[in-house]
């Protein structure tokens, strides 16, 4: 309100609120809900790991690891320059940058059309893109299928005429 004994100031433009980018969502897949910045662990690009990696939070790995990764329940994610080779086993692989090592996930598998896998994939779902490089082999099981049951079914060798 304006009162007549106080100089009269210009009113200030209001300041627009700042607004946070959406996440992303490509064409072939829905957008998910963003974990809060906490519950991701980042290894930068300048790092370089050697040793067995565990924990209960999801990991970001842009530098080199080698070992093995094992965050049952979370999500891997290997950035465009990240370099591993360890075997990795999570809830959720995303490699868009070099793994080279066997690849576990209780739900699936993700090789971005930057990313490369030499190694054994195993997992419920698995998604190659076009322009992706995979040397390896691939076991497809069911979600709720115990990991050792599903290796002991395919060695098995296949019957002619079945």
């Amino acid at each position: 309100m304006w009162k007549p004994s106080q100089p009269e100031t210009p009113p200030s433009p209001p300041t627009p609120e700042p607004t946070r980018p959406a996440p992303a969502a490509t064409a072939h897949e829905p957008a998910r809900s963003v974990a809060a910045p906490g519950d991701q662990a980042t290894i930068t690009k300048g790092l370089y790991i050697k040793g067995e990696i565990s924990g209960t939070e999801s990991l970001f790995v842009d530098g080199k690891v080698e070992g093995s990764i094992v965050l049952n329940g979370n999500r891997v994610t290997v950035g465009r320059n990240g370099q591993v080779a360890a075997s990795i086993t999570a809830r959720e692989v995303v490699v868009l940058g070099k793994v080279r090592g066997n690849v576990s996930a209780t739900d699936r598998v993700d090789i971005r059309a930057e990313g490369a896998v030499t190694g054994d994939v195993s997992a419920a779902r698995i998604s190659i893109e076009d322009g992706a490089f995979f040397k390896g082999g691939i076991d497809i099981r069911k979600g709720d299928a115990p990991a050792k049951a599903a290796a002991a079914t395919t060695h098995e060798p296949a019957k002619a005429g079945a």
